[in-house]
């Protein structure tokens, strides 16, 4: 499963960076909650909780339909 998440957010990076900002994957919780980190322009970002639910986590479900959601690590 992580491998998958990874791939998807290799996929998500660059339009991330595009803007300035970047991601770091953290790690998978027991109850399938991916962890990351957004950073550069996004971490401040007054968008980043849309950034979050409406890219990075429609694609990591998309792709791992098993992840129940996403959480940004500060």
């Amino acid at each position: 499963m992580q491998d998958k998440v990874m791939e998807a957010i290799d996929e998500i990076r660059p339009r991330l960076q595009a803007d300035g900002g970047d991601i770091e994957f953290l790690g998978i919780t027991e109850d399938n909650v991916v962890q990351v980190k957004l950073q550069g322009a996004c971490a401040g970002c007054p968008g980043a909780a849309m950034t979050l639910k409406m890219l990075v986590e429609r694609i990591i479900k998309e792709r791992v339909p098993e992840i129940k959601s996403i959480e940004n690590i500060r």
